[in-house]
């Protein structure tokens, strides 16, 4: 009796904790991933543009939330064309070979009502690592096409060498190795029936 007592508590519980979960599937109209890297003896920056996947957000515990997201490789954009097709070729991001980036998020943890660190798995150039950064909710509000919108930043930064990547190994290269990030995350939900934050 008591296990089944225990059983019911926890469905219930888990139940409950769903429940305050929204739903937000990232807008990839209005979501980027903007990448700054050194070139020779200053910066090059740069997005990519294609970004999919979904936001849960618990707005009473934000370490009830998780991101899944994938980055098409193959939208990067350095304002360029003729970079942007050298960039992607195997020299640099092989996107013939690995043209989606993913994470996954396995922790959240709220430093603040709207603010936290977010912890998951990053997969790129084959190579999978956990990576931790700060992330901010940037609030919600209903946009004048009858939808419900919510907007996150976060920042990073990451060695492409621990991705497997070598053009910043060589003697002299003209493209450093870590890679400065920031996501700029518009999720979408399309019920309206609750209030804006």
């Amino acid at each position: 009796m008591k296990n089944t007592l225990l059983a019911i508590s926890l469905l219930a519980f888990s139940a409950a904790a769903l429940a305050d979960q929204e739903v937000y599937g990232i807008d990839n109209s209005h979501s980027f991933a903007n990448w700054t890297i050194r070139h020779v003896a200053s910066k090059t920056s740069g997005t990519f543009s294609d970004i999919k996947g979904k936001v849960l957000i618990d707005r009473s515990n934000l370490a009830n939330s998780s991101v899944e997201a994938r980055i098409n490789m193959l939208s990067v954009n350095s304002s360029h064309a003729k970079r942007d097709e050298h960039i992607q070729k195997e020299e640099y991001l092989d996107v013939g070979h690995f043209a989606q980036m993913e994470f996954v998020s396995t922790k959240v943890e709220a430093t603040g009502a709207n603010e936290g660190i977010l912890t998951g798995n990053l997969t790129m150039h084959g190579v999978t690592k956990e990576m931790s950064f700060p992330f901010k909710v940037l609030g919600a509000d209903f946009d004048p096409w009858g939808g419900y919108r919510m907007g996150l930043e976060a920042h990073t930064s990451l060695k492409a060498s621990d991705f497997g990547f070598t053009w910043p190994l060589k003697p002299k290269a003209p493209v450093g190795d870590e890679i400065e990030i920031t996501l700029l995350i518009e999720g979408l939900k399309n019920t309206m029936d609750f209030k804006p934050w």
